[in-house]
């Protein structure tokens, strides 16, 4: 065991002098590998100390989607966020300019740096001080004013989609976009209602097709830009005095539609929190984009596609509690958000705080 942990140790130290030329002096692991039933997505960050008492993050990954010509994008995504004035650790190519391919562990990786963030995630910080992980209204106006931002600048440096993407792949072990994941699960777990609830349940799965259907002929004329595209507590980066500076983890970053991205971002267990979230949202980015006329059209057919059915983890508790009253107000609920009629086109009167 100690053979191979010293042969690892300077395969990590040649691994770290192909990208920088100081020395490194001790590193610690954190492993955010994850299971997706037989593949295994394996993602390895050491945090180096160097001589000179500089932190750096070397990053070992083996999955389907870690790539080198996807982190090009990432690394350009975040010079973008920089140049908006948010701070990003920067990605960083090894010597050579690249991101180089390694056996490591039995596993063919791929290797890149960053620098080691000067901020604590907003997650880490509210842990430290036993707040508790909420989002502050002020880091929700501030982060939606940064995604707007870019939204508004339609970059187009790539064309991988975002870890949101729909009606297409994120990467090439999924079966599907998410949403259709999703909606496939959710009828698979209604399909186990009781028998008193299946001509409800197959008219909301027929709307829902519907609302899909439609809204594939429409959906790739809608503006896009190139995001991060993981906006959530353990990404959102602030100071000492808990202020929004930037975010990072940039891996499910790619290009993606921002009314879809802003409508995935804002889900909620409850459709009317989430209905208000969403609201808000478009409310703020309003300050500093300007929403097409295509988007005003087709937000609410995007809205019908996408929140109805991603509730699947809610059904499949109420089919186990067994309580036929809160599977019908489940169901109600879920078939009006299919077809009711919500104005989201003057959005500077919707906006309240969170």
């Amino acid at each position: 065991m100690k053979e191979i942990k010293n042969r690892i140790d300077k395969q990590l130290f040649d691994i770290y002098k192909s990208f920088f030329y100081d020395t490194p002096e001790s590193f610690s692991m954190i492993d955010t590998s994850r299971n997706y039933g037989d593949v295994e997505d394996m993602r390895n960050n050491f945090i180096f100390v160097s001589d000179k008492n500089v932190k750096r993050v070397i990053k070992i990954c083996s999955n389907s989607f870690t790539v080198p010509d996807r982190i090009r994008a990432w690394q350009r995504t975040v010079e973008e966020y920089i140049n908006l004035g948010y701070y990003c650790p920067r990605i960083i190519s090894d010597k050579n300019g690249g991101f180089p391919y390694v056996e490591f562990k039995g596993r063919r990786c791929v290797v890149y740096a960053e620098e080691y963030s000067r901020f604590l995630p907003l997650e880490e910080r509210n842990a430290e001080q036993e707040e508790g992980v909420k989002e502050p209204p002020d880091i929700t106006y501030k982060k939606w004013l940064m995604t707007a931002r870019v939204a508004a600048k339609h970059f187009d440096h790539t064309q991988y989609p975002s870890g949101y993407c729909l009606f297409e792949k994120f990467c090439d072990s999924d079966k599907s976009d998410e949403i259709l994941e999703d909606a496939n699960e959710w009828k698979a777990i209604a399909d186990k209602l009781p028998e008193r609830f299946k001509v409800q349940k197959e008219r909301i799965w027929h709307t829902w097709l519907k609302n899909r259907a439609e809204l594939e002929k429409v959906y790739r004329t809608l503006p896009t830009s190139v995001f991060q595209a993981d906006l959530n507590t353990t990404n959102l980066l602030v100071d000492k005095d808990g202020r929004f500076v930037g975010v990072y983890d940039f891996n499910l970053c790619g290009r993606e539609v921002f009314l879809n991205y802003l409508m995935r971002e804002n889900h909620d267990e409850d459709f009317d929190k989430e209905l208000q979230r969403i609201k808000n949202a478009l409310s703020i980015s309003s300050e500093v984009y300007t929403f097409s006329e295509e988007e005003r059209e087709y937000a609410l057919m995007l809205y019908r596609c996408l929140t109805p059915v991603r509730r699947a983890w809610k059904l499949s508790s109420l089919l186990d509690e067994g309580d036929d009253v809160k599977i019908q107000a489940f169901l109600d609920r879920t078939e009006q958000s299919l077809v009711k009629e919500i104005d989201f086109l003057d959005v500077r009167k919707t906006r309240e705080q969170i």
